[in-house]
C-alpha cells in the first residue's frame, strides 16, 4: 500500500508547542481552576497544579500555543524540501500553514504524515484554528470520522503494526531503523524553556525541521527506499 502513494503529495509536518504562558502564576484564576480540574486525575503524588503546568501545558491546545510548523516535501526522487512558519503570532503562522496545504500543488490529493500526528498534531492544529476562528481546511476536519477513516499517514501507527498499546518515540524509532537522531541539540521537553527564557525561535525552528527530515526517512524505510538528501527550499 505505502509503495502505491504519491511521494510528492505527501506532506510531512512536526509542529513545536509551549505553555500559552511562561509561569503557574500568570494564569488567570480563572484559568488556573480549569487547569487543576482537567489535570487533576494526572497527577502523581505529591505534585501540585503548578508543578504539573510547567511540564505538560503546551501539549495540550486548551492551554497551549504552536510556535513552529515545519513542513516536508520530497521533490524529484530521493530530495526533500522544508519550510517552517513560526513566531509569536499563532494565528498568522496557521494561516500561513493553511494556505500551503489548500495550494494548487497539493489540491486533493494530499496526505499528511507526522509521528503520533493523529493523537497530537492534527488533532492540535485543529482546535487551534477554531480557537482562532480561522476555518479549518478539509483534510485537517476530522469531527465524526472513526480513526479507520483518516486516511493521512502517522509512522508511530505505522510501526504499531496494529499494537494499540505500544508506544515508539521518534528519536528511539529513527535509531532502531539507522537514521541519525533528530534530538542532538534539543528535546521536547527544553523547547519552553529555550522559547520563554532563551526566546531563540531559531533554534527551536532548526529542532523542528530535524524532526521533519526524520520522519519523512522513516517513511522512506518503510518503502525500503534510500534515505533523502535535503535541499533548500
Amino acid at each position: 500500500m505505502l509503495k502505491k502513494l504519491p511521494a510528492q503529495k505527501i506532506l510531512f509536518l512536526d509542529i513545536e508547542t509551549v505553555p500559552m504562558v511562561q509561569n503557574w502564576t500568570d494564569l488567570p484564576q480563572d484559568w488556573q481552576e480549569l487547569w487543576a480540574k482537567k489535570i487533576e486525575r494526572q497527577l502523581g503524588e505529591n505534585e501540585t497544579p503548578a508543578d504539573f503546568y510547567e511540564k505538560r501545558a503546551g501539549i495540550l491546545a486548551e492551554f497551549g500555543k504552536i510556535i513552529c510548523i515545519s513542513c516536508g516535501i520530497i521533490h524529484q526522487e530521493d530530495k526533500i524540501k522544508i519550510k517552517s512558519f513560526y513566531g509569536d503570532d499563532e494565528k498568522s503562522l496557521l494561516q500561513d500553514f493553511i494556505d500551503l496545504i489548500q495550494s494548487n500543488y497539493f489540491d486533493a490529493q494530499i496526505l499528511l504524515c507526522a509521528h503520533n500526528g493523529k493523537e497530537f498534531d492534527f488533532p492540535y492544529l485543529a482546535r487551534r484554528m477554531v480557537i482562532h476562528q480561522l476555518e479549518i481546511p478539509n483534510v485537517l476536519n476530522f469531527q465524526g470520522k472513526k480513526p479507520w477513516e483518516i486516511p493521512h499517514l502517522d509512522t508511530m501507527e505505522l510501526w504499531k503494526f496494529g499494537d494499540y498499546k505500544h508506544y515508539t518515540s521518534l528519536n528511539l524509532l529513527a535509531k532502531v531503523l539507522g537514521i541519525p537522531t533528530p534530538k542532538d541539540d534539543i528535546d521536547g521537553s527544553q523547547v519552553a524553556h529555550v522559547y520563554y527564557v532563551e526566546k531563540d525561535l531559531e533554534r527551536i525552528k532548526n529542532y523542528c525541521e530535524k524532526d521533519v527530515l526524520t520522519v519523512a526517512q522513516i517513511f522512506r524505510k518503510f518503502r525500503n527506499e534510500n534515505l533523502l538528501e535535503r535541499i533548500e527550499a
